[in-house]
């Protein structure tokens, strides 16, 4: 059922629709379950490292899973997912962007506490970063190649993004958004992929550039917030947290720029030999 969103507050766009689901999210209640809950995240952490090194070991003496179309139906769920996401927090973003400028924006929580449909969109964006661990799952099953960046920052993203949920980070308005976009290419890229449709080259090189692209930004947004806070002015991030996320984007930033020369610019033959290197 759908029906039409009310306009309360001028920092909330007008929706043309708005599914109950939505409608009926409570922010108030999801924090107080991640404010008690949040430190489970180490555990699924912990369980997530014995797979990693676990599973390699376990897969190497035998032989690789194919799982195309396992993989293919988790590629195109994830990329609906992302596309869903963006379409339904976009609006707010930009809506806030408009009509209240970049430090309301990186500041005020209004995306999660007055606007329902991106309230519930980034309740949604939060417990997506757990299920998304299975990504690596089919790269040890599929006996691909596991570089530290994947495994690093699967970690990470899901710890800082639990934790973070407990203080309704104002800057998670960009994280979110941007993570949902990126991911919308991303996984639609990997689902067709998985289907054996070719893509050039040059569509994975503007996806791992948008990556770098989000790094930079997500650390910018950050930076900004930390020196909103440093003179004393509103911003909903605490001082911790805000260093916490540059020095985290500073590092995504420092691995996906290595990835990149590594996987597009460095010559081939180089390649080969530090594959072969890593292979030994």
């Amino acid at each position: 059922m759908e029906v039409a969103e009310m306009k309360n507050n001028p920092s909330s766009p007008n929706y043309s629709i708005i599914f109950d689901f939505e409608k009926d999210f409570d922010q108030r209640l999801k924090r107080e379950w991640m404010v008690n809950h949040w430190h489970q995240a180490f555990y699924y952490v912990a369980i997530y490292m014995f797979l990693v090194f676990g599973g390699q070991a376990y897969m190497q003496l035998r032989p690789p899973f194919q799982l195309r179309r396992l993989l293919t139906a988790w590629n195109v769920f994830l990329a609906v997912f992302s596309i869903f996401g963006a379409l339904r927090t976009l609006p707010e973003f930009l809506h806030v962007l408009r009509e209240f400028g970049f430090t309301y924006s990186v500041c005020n929580p209004s995306f999660i506490e007055e606007t329902k449909v991106s309230g519930f969109w980034t309740w949604m964006f939060t417990l997506s970063k757990l299920p998304e661990l299975g990504d690596t799952i089919f790269i040890i099953l599929r006996k691909q190649n596991l570089i530290f960046l994947h495994w690093y920052h699967h970690m990470t993203v899901l710890l800082f993004a639990w934790y973070s949920y407990t203080e309704h980070i104002a800057p998670a308005r960009w994280f979110m958004v941007m993570n949902y976009v990126v991911h919308s290419f991303m996984y639609t890229y990997y689902a067709m992929r998985a289907m054996r449709i070719h893509i050039p080259r040059s569509i994975a090189m503007m996806i791992t550039s948008s990556q770098i692209l989000q790094m930079i930004a997500g650390g910018i947004v950050s930076y900004w917030a930390y020196q909103v806070r440093l003179r004393g002015d509103f911003c909903q991030i605490s001082v911790d947290t805000a260093k916490l996320a540059v020095l985290m984007y500073l590092s995504y930033f420092v691995l996906f720029a290595k990835y990149f020369y590594n996987a597009y610019i460095l010559p081939k033959r180089e390649r080969d030999i530090i594959q072969k290197k890593k292979s030994d």
